[in-house]
């Protein structure tokens, strides 16, 4: 049944797009433009509603209607799924009329867009997990409900913006986690350690800063970092001892440790090494940049190497003993060797 309502929903919607033009009579009148949006908006004929408003203010820019038309414009827009539209008429309302009595609702609206300008088709359909999705339109959304509440903390419609930038925030804090997760199956430990130190710090007092904390206690212990692996455990017994990480008391990491062996090594259990074994806290990645950094100063010229009072080339080891034995300037010393 849900593939039946999304191609009837589609139906409908490319039949409304072509035949979204509205023709606007040229000769109503103010009270008449604003009777005929008023009708439209209690029929939910949002399409003619929008070109009656835009008339309206078109028309009559300084009539007694056009402060209310650009605002109800925005409801508008908003209610007939043009969230860049509504946004737009919301910032130009709030630009034209800053101290406007309902400059509030503006606010209101323009969060309000971008709360539901994730929730497409397939999301009203289909169970998606939210906190999976890009966050764009929800760190939006909070910011302008932030906006809303922070500057009219008595308007009507602050109460309701609090509810949703605590979900919102909520939301947040758990696609950093699985952000993190990602991290930790790459085995990217120190990013993966950055975003869950990132949610405990920045969203206190959401679920999530349980998980953050497990991340981080993961992250270090793959990192070979023991004493912050330590310290991010206790922090998490003793605010969260029933995470599902902890077992028995025990930490348990929720991604096994990778097996990184040639496949070599893997089909002859390890009798044949191709590489030998990184050492604690080593990456490939790091041998590969020093590798790259020995064969870039392997290439230099001999014309261009330092040299000694005889025309000899100084060895690398030579020429860091000289540079360390050596009498250094008085201006050495006043730079702590800068400019050595």
């Amino acid at each position: 049944m849900q593939v039946k309502h999304l191609l009837l929903i589609a139906i409908l919607a490319l039949t409304a797009a072509c035949s979204s033009k509205e023709v606007v009579d040229e000769n109503l009148s103010e009270v008449e433009l604003y009777q005929q949006a008023q009708t439209d908006l209690d029929n939910n004929s949002y399409t003619a509603a929008t070109a009656k408003l835009k008339a309206l203010e078109s028309r009559y820019p300084f009539g007694r209607y056009a402060d209310q038309a650009q605002l109800e414009l925005i409801y508008a827009n908003y209610k007939n799924a043009e969230p860049e539209a509504a946004k737009s008429a919301a910032e130009r309302f709030i630009r034209l009329h800053p101290q406007h009595p309902n400059v509030d609702y503006a606010y209101y609206l323009k969060g309000l867009t971008s709360f539901d300008q994730d929730v497409g088709l397939l999301a009203r359909f289909l169970p998606l997990d939210m906190t999976k999705r890009d966050p764009g339109a929800a760190r939006d959304s909070y910011n302008e409900f932030a906006q809303l509440t922070s500057r009219y903390p008595n308007s009507r419609y602050s109460p309701d913006a609090k509810q949703r930038m605590i979900y919102l925030r909520n939301l947040l804090a758990s696609y950093e986690i699985h952000v993190a997760d990602y991290y930790l199956t790459r085995q990217a430990y120190v990013a993966a350690a950055n975003r869950g130190r990132y949610v405990v710090e920045n969203f206190q007092e959401t679920p999530s800063v349980g998980d953050g904390l497990a991340v981080m206690v993961e992250s270090y212990q793959r990192l070979h970092l023991d004493e912050l692996a330590e310290t991010s455990l206790e922090t998490l017994k003793l605010n969260y001892p029933n995470h599902p990480s902890l077992v028995d008391g025990q930490f348990r990491p929720s991604v096994d440790e990778a097996d990184n062996r040639s496949w070599l090594s893997k089909a002859t259990l390890g009798l044949i090494e191709s590489s030998p074994p990184l050492p604690p806290g080593e990456t490939r990645a790091n041998q590969d940049v020093q590798k790259q950094f020995q064969d870039a100063k392997d290439a230099i010229p001999n014309d261009l190497k330092p040299r000694d009072e005889n025309g000899d080339v100084i060895e690398e080891e030579q020429h860091e003993a000289e540079g360390n034995n050596g009498d250094r300037s008085w201006f050495s010393y006043m730079t702590f060797g800068v400019f050595d």
